[in-house]
Formats: structure tokens, C-alpha cells, sequence
């Protein structure tokens, strides 16, 4: 029998590799000849994302990936997860180290030390990581019998990670260990230390900021971009959270498992609600004639415009919702991206000009004709719908564009009132595990575009990244413009889809590179419990993407 495999490297165009059984990525890498400034830190092994231990008994297709890639610097940012909980570990052994959430092009942590964290804690802990990265210490990726684990993590005080991991049906998990540290991750870092080139980690707020590399130049920082409205919502989650009892997966899944799903439910959706309800008091006494509701794709703006109409006309007023997709211009006017697409995410696809002097003519009291763009054709039509405000009316327009100055340049500043929606922090895996709140955002956006739409997973998952490209340009650099931010996350939710949408990433044939992402988020969701739709008021805004609405779309 030989001991000889075949490698197909895509970086090579195909050209395949003379390699031995037992040979790691990092053997086949050395073999390859390649040269990445940024790499290689994971690779895609049959379009499946392994890190560099991984070791080849059978011929496979690999890709190797750097920071470039999204996929890359997930498993770079997990490494600085682990180095920075050995540092906060070796430092402040009784304390307790929370990753929040991304904020400010970096991620907010919070650690419990029993007193308020110092500049000077901050500096001893990256010097301390520091120490770590240059010692070059290698990173063991170890397999037990899940009880082991479960009992390792309980008896060190881990309980998130201990009550995570006894929610699962298996009989083996995977953790990492760093000389004594240890922890758990769901998903590959790298293989030793040294490898990690360049972070910051400093004072933020009450808490601490680490900072990582930009994906479009690994070589700097992500530029600190000041995000207190972000860290507001952060601050009421984490108080809605307490109301739950529900901060990570494994709690949650106690909660579901033990009947309380209703309950979750319930509330979840009654702060949402006391949310919008202070919203709109707010626009009441401001008197505000247009409200200015924008987000990222999938963070459920319309259901979100329309629950808000709901109340207002409770309060005596009169919306009208307009969406700045009627404002489109004509397909063929579209301007194109750098491969020759329309982009449709860019605020030249949308008619300014019109958009404002219809407002600004309707504020000055006078009738307007309202545009409908005619998605199939790819043309604006106008169909005689009127729109005159009275004294009690009042505009709700919805669309990514929304909070963007140039979309009302001729609207006084009295008239308005901003609301920004995203799904900006959510439930957390455990301690040192968060939920990317874009994924949230790509499954909801999966299972609209499979129901509603006829777009396959592969293709929403293609898609993702040029939609996360415009959000970043066009979109969340207005969201501290906002009066109100609304978070349109639910602790919920992803009970929710984890049955709605398994099926659908399933259907992502191995042989697509977009198998790999769909594989992860097939992972990630099976961690939680499955919380039965019919159980969903008609109103909520998960129905915007699972179906059974009352609303109209």
C-alpha cells in the first residue's frame, strides 16, 4: 500500500502535491511553495475549514486562507480570545473575563476583577499577552469524552462552558489548552502563538477594548470608530438579559428544556415593544413630521416600520410608510461595482434628488404623486397613489439608506427623527464565545430569500459578502446619527430558525466553496434547542423572515 496522497491546491490553480500520509496543512503548506504576507492561518479542506494540525490520510482539495479571508481572521480573533483569557487568567486569577459583542471596530470585554478596571490593568494585561505571543507557544487542540470536559470546565469555575457543552448530544468535545489554560472554542485557531502579528487592548469605558487587524490591510488596526451609542444598547441588553435569566446557549437551552419557552417568549417580546413604545413618545412630543428608520440588510426594518405605525396611530397620528426602494433608479442607471454588477447597496442606485423634493414639497403642505418601483422590469412607474399630509400625518420611511444626510438635505432638522435598526448583540455561546450578530442577519436573510424570493442558501451566502461590503460603506457609518438605536434581536430567535433553516444550508452541495460557510452555520446552530414557531405571536419580527405574519410585505 502506498503511503503516498494527492493534494489539489486551488491557490495553485489545481496543481497537485506529492504528499505523505499524516502530513499537516502546515507540511502541505511548506510543500506548496506559496508565500502569503498574512498566512496561511485556517484552509478549506474539501470547501470545510480546518486549522493548521490538521493532518491529510486520504487524497483532498485545499485552499489555504489568510487574513483576507472573512473565514481567516475569525480564526486569527478566536486566537486572541484564548491568549487574551490565559493573560487575564495568569494576571487576575479569581477573575472572570466576558466577550461582549464587536463595537468600535474591535470587541468589547468586560472583566470582573471586584473593583473598576484601571488603564493600568489594561497595559498589564497586553503586556502579559504580549509575553505569550512572543514566546511562540504552541496551542493544543485536545479530544475527551465530553464528561471529562464537562467536568474540567465546572471544577476551573467555567460554568457557561460546562452548562454549553452538557446540552449537546455527543459523546466527545474538542477544547484548547495554552500551557495550563484552557478553553473552548466551536470552531479552529491557530496552532501556537507567534503567529498572531499585531492587536491592541485598552481601557474602554468600564470594560476593555481589544482591537484586531483590518481584513482589508491585516497589516494596521481597524481604526477606532467611536460607537457610544452601540455600547448603550450593549448596557440594556445586558439588563434585559438579567430580566430573562438568559445570557449564554447553555442557559438558554435549560430554560427551553425545561417548558419555559413560553415565558422567553413573551418577555423578549414585551421589552421589545416597551422599547418602540418609548420611540414613539419621543417622536409624539418632538412633533416630528418624518421618521428616518434605516439598517443593514435583514435587521427588520419594514416589520419593525410597521409595529411603529401600529403605535402611532395609538397615539393619535397618522403614518404613512414609504420605502427609499421606490426611489431606485432604473436598472440601466445603476451604477456598477468593481466586477461589472449593480451595486444595488450604493446610495447612487436610489434617486436623491426626486426623493427630496418630494418630501420637502410635502412638507410645505402641497400633494405628491408617490413612485413604485417595478422590481421585474427594473423600472419606477407612477400610478396616481397621492399623498397630501394633514395636520396629524406623519412620513415612516424605511430603507438602508435612510439615515444617510444626502437622502434629506432639503428636510429641516425639526422634522425629523432617526432610528437605526440592526441585530446588534444578542445571546452569547458562553463566557468567550459571542454570537456574530451578522450571522444572525445572513440566516434571517436565508430563509427570506429561499421562501420568498427563490434565491438558494448558496446563493445568499455568495451574496454576503458584497452586502457586507455596502453595509460598511453606505450604512452603519450613519448609525451614530440615530436618536434611537433599536436592537431587533431576540434571545429567542435562533431556536427559532435552527429548525427553519437547517434544512435549507443542507441543501449546499460539498462541492461549492460556499459549503464551508454553510457547514458553520449549520454548527453554530445546532448548539441550541429548537423553539417551535407556533409558538411565535403573529406580530413579532421574526415572522418577517419565518413566516405566519400578520403583516403585509
Amino acid at each position: 500500500m502506498s503511503n503516498k496522497i494527492q493534494i489539489r491546491c486551488k491557490n495553485l490553480n489545481n496543481e497537485i502535491i506529492e504528499a505523505e500520509l499524516g502530513n499537516s496543512l502546515k507540511d502541505i503548506y511548506a510543500k506548496s511553495g506559496l508565500q502569503m504576507e498574512y498566512g496561511p492561518v485556517s484552509a478549506r479542506i474539501n470547501n470545510k475549514v480546518q486549522g493548521l494540525n490538521y493532518r491529510f490520510y486520504n487524497s483532498k482539495d485545499v485552499e489555504f486562507l489568510d487574513l483576507y479571508s472573512r473565514s481567516g481572521m475569525r480564526v486569527y480573533t478566536r486566537t486572541l480570545f484564548f491568549i487574551l483569557a490565559k493573560a487575564v487568567e495568569d494576571l487576575f486569577p479569581d477573575g472572570k473575563l466576558i466577550i461582549q459583542t464587536p463595537i468600535s471596530k474591535g470587541y468589547y470585554c468586560e472583566l470582573k476583577i471586584g473593583r473598576e478596571i484601571s488603564a493600568e490593568d489594561a497595559l498589564a494585561i497586553k503586556n502579559r499577552m504580549q509575553e505569550i505571543i512572543d514566546a511562540d507557544m504552541p496551542i493544543h487542540r485536545v479530544q475527551c469524552p465530553i464528561e471529562e470536559a464537562i467536568d474540567m470546565f465546572r471544577k476551573k469555575g467555567m460554568e457557561s462552558k460546562a452548562q454549553l457543552l452538557e446540552s449537546q448530544s455527543k459523546l466527545y468535545a474538542y477544547y484548547y489548552r495554552l500551557e495550563d489554560t484552557v478553553d473552548y472554542f466551536y470552531s479552529c485557531l491557530l496552532n501556537s502563538t507567534g503567529k498572531i502579528h499585531l492587536f491592541d487592548l485598552i481601557k474602554f469605558y468600564d470594560g476593555l477594548l481589544l482591537r484586531i487587524p483590518s481584513i482589508n490591510n491585516p497589516g494596521k488596526l481597524n481604526d477606532l470608530v467611536p460607537q457610544t451609542k452601540m455600547l448603550d444598547v450593549v448596557r440594556e441588553q445586558q439588563r434585559w438579559q438579567q430580566i430573562l435569566g438568559v445570557r449564554t446557549v447553555g442557559e438558554f437551552n435549560k430554560v427551553i428544556s425545561a417548558g419555559y419557552a413560553a415565558e422567553m417568549i413573551n418577555v423578549s417580546e414585551a421589552l421589545q415593544e416597551r422599547k418602540l413604545s418609548h420611540i414613539v413618545d419621543e417622536i409624539v412630543e418632538r412633533k416630528s413630521k418624518i421618521v428616518l428608520v434605516a439598517g443593514p440588510s435583514s435587521s427588520g426594518k419594514t416589520t419593525m416600520s410597521k409595529r411603529l405605525a401600529i403605535l402611532l396611530m395609538a397615539s393619535g397620528l397618522r403614518p404613512h410608510i414609504i420605502s427609499t426602494d421606490d426611489y431606485f433608479v432604473n436598472r440601466v442607471d445603476t451604477p456598477l461595482d468593481e466586477n461589472g454588477n449593480y451595486d444595488f447597496e450604493c446610495i447612487g442606485a436610489v434617486d436623491v434628488e426626486l426623493f427630496n423634493q418630494q418630501m420637502a414639497a410635502i412638507l410645505r403642505g402641497e400633494e405628491i404623486e408617490l413612485p413604485r418601483y417595478d422590481f421585474p422590469t427594473g423600472k419606477r412607474v407612477f400610478e396616481g397613489k397621492k399623498l397630501k399630509l394633514n395636520n396629524n400625518d406623519l412620513i415612516i420611511l424605511e430603507g438602508n439608506h435612510a439615515l444617510n444626510p444626502i437622502m434629506s438635505k432639503l428636510i429641516d432638522e425639526k422634522d425629523k427623527y432617526r432610528v437605526y435598526v440592526s441585530t446588534m448583540t444578542t445571546i452569547a455561546l458562553d463566557d468567550h464565545n459571542f454570537v456574530s450578530t451578522s450571522d444572525i442577519r445572513l440566516l434571517r436573510r436565508i430563509i427570506r430569500d429561499y421562501r420568498y424570493r427563490g434565491y438558494s442558501a448558496l446563493e445568499t451566502i455568495n451574496r454576503g459578502p458584497s452586502v457586507a461590503r455596502g453595509e460598511e460603506k453606505w450604512i452603519t457609518p450613519f448609525q451614530e446619527n440615530a436618536d434611537a438605536t433599536f436592537n431587533s434581536a431576540l434571545l429567542y430567535e435562533l431556536g427559532v430558525m435552527r429548525n427553519q433553516v437547517l434544512p435549507i444550508l443542507e441543501q449546499v452541495s460539498e462541492c461549492e466553496t460556499g459549503y464551508a460557510e454553510a457547514s458553520r452555520l449549520r454548527k453554530f446552530l445546532k448548539y441550541f434547542t429548537a423553539v417551535p414557531l407556533d409558538q411565535i405571536p403573529p406580530t413579532s419580527l421574526i415572522r418577517e423572515f419565518a413566516g405566519g405574519s400578520s403583516f403585509r410585505y
